[in-house]
């Protein structure tokens, strides 16, 4: 954040009512024209060496997820060691960004990717609801963060969000954001429950106010998960976050990402949006079981020119 904006984004933030002047002040989302955007981005035509460089990329991107509860150390070390080798027998393979689970599998997920590069993700601030006091969501990110996780994907309180208590939704990101400590904060908006687009970019620039590195869709657990207008919403957020206060947010949308199709149009919009420099694991990230078993298999085919059978992947 540049010093010539820190009063400015103070006044902002120093009360509800002066959040709520800002946040209805930003400019109306036009939903037909977010939609037809979005439809439009979707229709590019990637040539077979672009698809295999959008594919291997967007591995690197993948956030790999488990977020049951029946999860179990087992099935987390599984897992892991799959985000490490996601092909075993394609050592050109590449890694995923993260391995994301719930706090009390942190522990061992860190026991197999220590030193590797791969990043330890945790859900907290009781996830999905986030309806828990403040002090307990503390204390599941501090936890989470003890144990290993170096990113936290925090849910913001959307009841507080949907009453206009903009300063309590504010006041709570910041305080997590301490919590983490040299960890990093996903925020998560829970799309699906904001209603409008309008409030989905009120909602962004929010959690950007607060401090968030990340501003991420969705739990996975409430549908409509990620799509690809809201997201577009969210890229058109950080990238006049950038321009207005000199600081870059990373995206992550979640759920619903299933086949390498869908995932390289993402990566079309966010060239097209904020352009090249958000085209890395750092800045941009899927949330997903299932979409790396189809980027393997696409990968393959692309390779062999045949697709590999039912069995050639694990089943997360």
């Amino acid at each position: 954040m540049t010093t010539a904006l820190q009063t400015p984004l103070a006044d902002v933030t120093r009360s509800n009512a002066a959040l709520r002047t800002f946040l209805h002040g930003l400019p109306g989302v036009d939903k037909v024209g977010a939609d037809a955007r979005a439809a439009s981005l979707g229709t590019r035509s990637i040539k077979t060496t672009a698809k295999a460089t959008a594919i291997d990329l967007a591995i690197r991107m993948v956030d790999l997820t488990t977020l049951e509860g029946a999860d179990t150390p087992g099935k987390v070390r599984a897992l892991a060691t799959k985000a490490l080798r996601p092909d075993p027998l394609d050592p050109s393979c590449p890694a995923v960004a993260a391995v994301c689970v719930y706090p009390a599998m942190v522990a061992d997920v860190a026991d197999v990717l220590r030193g590797s590069g791969v990043h330890l993700a945790s859900v907290a601030t009781a996830f999905p609801s986030g309806q828990a006091p403040l002090s307990v969501k503390l204390d599941d990110t501090r936890a989470a963060v003890a144990a290993g996780a170096d990113e936290i994907d925090m849910v913001i309180s959307r009841g507080a969000f949907l009453s206009g208590r903009y300063l309590d939704v504010f006041e709570e990101i910041v305080a997590i954001k301490e919590a983490c400590g040299d960890a990093h904060l996903k925020v998560i908006l829970e799309t699906g429950e904001l209603a409008t687009y309008d409030n989905v970019r009120r909602a962004s620039w929010l959690a950007m106010l607060a401090g968030g590195d990340f501003i991420k869709t969705s739990t996975g657990k409430v549908q409509p998960a990620a799509t690809m207008p809201v997201t577009l919403i969210m890229l058109e957020a950080v990238r006049d976050f950038l321009a207005s206060t000199g600081r870059k947010v990373g995206v992550k949308p979640a759920g619903g990402i299933r086949t390498s199709k869908d995932a390289i149009k993402y990566l079309v919009m966010v060239n097209e949006t904020v352009g090249d420099g958000w085209l890395d694991p750092d800045w941009f990230r899927f949330g997903a079981s299932t979409l790396l078993n189809d980027l393997l298999m696409q990968r393959t085919k692309l390779a062999t020119g045949h697709y590999s059978g039912p069995d050639y992947v694990t089943l997360d």
